[in-house]
């Protein structure tokens, strides 16, 4: 997994705001292979084992044998919506 952030400096925004970065290299298995980088802009490299995307999938494959479309589905609602909505919950 590869994540890629930005990095912005507080002359970049307005005073309510900052992004301090945090991109990183992490394997299949979870680990940290490079990063996280908090500290100004860089190039991350990491050596990859291609056989940890199997290893990975031992623990959690979720299109193979830990998939259950009897108790999980998703669904993708294309219909515009508001970004906020407030719910009155009955209390149990």
């Amino acid at each position: 997994m590869l994540t890629a952030c930005q990095i912005l400096r507080r002359g970049d925004l307005p005073d309510s705001g900052l992004i301090r970065g945090g991109s990183a290299i992490i394997n299949s298995l979870g680990e940290i292979l490079a990063g996280p980088r908090f500290h100004g802009e860089t190039i991350l490299t990491a050596d990859l084992d291609l056989n940890d995307i199997g290893r990975g999938m031992f623990d959690f494959d979720v299109v193979g044998h830990y998939s259950r479309p009897d108790i999980f589905r998703l669904t993708v609602n294309e219909q515009p919506t508001p970004p906020v909505v407030h719910e009155k919950t009955n209390p149990v």
